[in-house]
């Protein structure tokens, strides 16, 4: 076969440019969508608009009228900077570019991890394919994007340590140190690196010489360990992290920490992950040992919580393809052809379609050309934030304590703050499970809801028009409805 020439292997695409494309376009398509079914980055923008205007990193609440004042963890302030100076330089639209870069990047990760492992082409792409619409279920423009991203290369980087492919010890405490100040779900790092300390046990009780793997594994623990201190609140990041995942009453009424609804069509991929993973480890017996606690691990926290499901698929990318490659070798010749497949995508550069895609849809965005499936361009979509009632409140400020929607808080700070202060918004770790009860208490019209709102000395409300409490506050002679439009009502107390 003849080879290419110099200039070709740059300006061909290969199946990962072709791969990486693909994705990055779907996240620019979705556009709003990846912040307005929540509003969390507002809150992530004002809080990295704060760290650089003030060179602080605050530890106290500064955005509500309900704990204002109180201690808690900033565990996402670098991302929260990040978040800001993507904003800083093409508004909305940074965010969104942010976004796909992390989405496209990790791809590309799990596509050249599966073809390094000795997968086919179709293979790795197939099985890409598949990691892509399972992880995109959780796919929004906030700081976990960053774990999916740095989950994916320790996972892997710890398998070729683990396999003396790769002895740079000093990578993982510098990924862990940025990591841990980024998002709380560094974690999930320890716990990959669990599964291999699980198996080089067992290596070791059966005789075998296995001590300079194991030197390798303690000290990446222990030094990436050590670096996840250095935080704005030391040893504390610890318990707040874990402390909010072991609160199952805060955890059960948020919507991304519910279990996967498979009657719902946007589960089936998953449904089918574990269904092939059952049929093909009664087939397949290669697995080593931490292959099979890392499947069956994160198919459990996959089941727990829709959240995990990017996680369990860029985790568990290279067991599918080890398990997928095994049924390709036996029912074609692709053991011939894999060698031949990997040379190929190695020979072939094609860099300039993924530099050349960066930087047209950066500047297309730079210029507010509108690139999502709306047309409406990268905003706060109106029929799911309260946009024309923060509208009016800007123009018709009021005064006293709010209560609002917790979905909405991090919009009204972003377009509010400092001027008003919410009662609560998507950082639940910061107002703990006593402010979330009052909230659905108040939410649900439960008994003393008024003296809920007596204690917080709450003088208003800007909640879904099409809320129970709101069809219930417009018979409430309590109460007057002084601004309302098809998504939002504003009432307040006479």
């Amino acid at each position: 076969m003849k080879k290419p020439s110099a200039l070709l292997t740059y300006l061909l695409p290969q199946p990962r440019d072709i791969l990486f494309l693909g994705v990055f376009f779907s996240v620019i398509f979705g556009g709003p969508k990846l912040f307005s079914n929540d509003s969390d980055l507002g809150r992530h923008i004002i809080m990295g608009n704060y760290i650089l205007e003030t060179r602080t990193i605050p530890t106290h609440d500064i955005f509500s009228n309900t704990v204002y004042g109180v201690k808690f963890v900033p565990h996402e302030w670098l991302a929260q900077v990040i978040l800001a100076l993507a904003y800083h330089t093409m508004g909305l639209s940074g965010d969104v570019f942010l976004t796909a870069l992390l989405a496209s990047f990790t791809m590309l990760l799990v596509y050249n991890e599966l073809i390094r492992r000795g997968n086919s082409r179709w293979v790795a792409l197939i099985v890409t394919a598949v990691v892509f619409v399972v992880a995109a279920v959780h796919w929004l423009a906030r700081p976990h994007m960053f774990t999916f991203f740095f989950l994916t290369l320790w996972t892997y980087w710890l398998e070729r340590a683990y396999k003396n492919e790769n002895k740079s010890v000093w990578l993982f405490p510098l990924l862990m140190l940025f990591w841990a100040n980024i998002h709380g779900a560094f974690f999930a790092g320890f716990v990959i690196w669990g599964t291999y300390v699980v198996e080089w046990a067992f290596e070791f009780w059966k005789g075998r010489n296995v001590k300079e793997v194991g030197k390798r594994l303690i000290v990446i623990g222990l030094i990436s360990f050590a670096v996840t201190l250095i935080n704005p609140s030391g040893w504390r990041l610890w318990t707040t992290t874990v402390g909010y995942i072991g609160n199952n009453f805060i955890t059960s009424h948020i919507v991304d920490h519910l279990p996967a609804n498979f009657h719902e069509i946007d589960m089936w991929p998953f449904l089918f992950m574990i269904g092939f993973a059952i049929f093909g480890l009664a087939q397949e017996k290669r697995l080593s040992l931490h292959d099979v606690l890392l499947l069956a691990g994160w198919i459990a926290m996959g089941l727990h919580t829709v959240r995990n499901l990017p996680l369990f698929a860029v985790v568990t990318a290279p067991i599918y393809g080890t398990l997928l490659q095994s049924w390709a070798d036996k029912i074609s010749a692709y053991r011939g052809k894999n060698s031949n497949s990997i040379h190929s995508e190695m020979s072939l550069h094609g860099y300039v379609w993924i530099i050349s895609a960066i930087a047209f849809f950066g500047c297309a965005l730079w210029l507010n050309l509108p690139l999502d499936e709306t047309g409406s361009g990268n905003v706060f979509l109106p029929d799911r934030m309260p946009v024309q009632a923060v509208d009016w409140l800007k123009e018709n400020p009021q005064g006293g304590n709010m209560y609002n929607n917790f979905a909405w808080g991090g919009y009204i700070l972003y377009r509010m703050w400092p001027d008003v202060k919410v009662f609560i918004d998507g950082q639940v770790d910061v107002y703990g499970e006593l402010v979330f009860r009052d909230y659905l208490d108040v939410l649900n019209l439960s008994d003393g809801w008024e003296k809920i709102l007596d204690e917080h000395d709450i003088s208003w409300m800007l909640i879904p028009r099409d809320e129970m409490m709101a069809r219930y506050l417009y018979t409430d002679d309590n109460w007057t409805a002084i601004y309302e439009d098809p998504t939002a009502v504003i009432f307040r107390r006479k």
